[in-house]
């Protein structure tokens, strides 16, 4: 189903409406790899077997997998590059506040 390609977009157009800036939205699509990714993470290395079935089943490991999932040939690449683009944003967003020394 489209459930996690639903929920990914609708969270990102929240935050889009909510703060209605560019790095908002960078910081918001980063914040949501990383939890996808400790999450996944925690899926891999569970003992209970039950819970890694479900989390495998309604839980992608990331945004990447998300868009194999559903888009293939050179729509999948082109998305896959302004993903990129944004995690690189991400990037200079995080180390601008780390450089600035900026509780968050």
């Amino acid at each position: 189903m489209y459930i996690d390609v639903i929920i990914l977009v609708v969270i990102l157009i929240f935050v889009v409406m909510f703060f209605k800036r560019f790095s908002s939205f960078c910081l918001a699509l980063g914040i949501i790899e990383t939890f996808l990714r400790i999450v996944s993470f925690i899926k891999n290395h569970i003992p209970l077997k039950d819970v890694a079935i479900i989390l495998n089943k309604y839980i992608p490991d990331n945004i990447f997998a998300i868009i194999d999932s559903y888009t293939k040939g050179i729509l999948n690449t082109c998305i896959k590059w302004v993903f990129v683009f944004f995690m690189c944003c991400f990037l200079f967003y995080i180390t601008k506040v780390f450089m600035k020394k900026k509780k968050i």
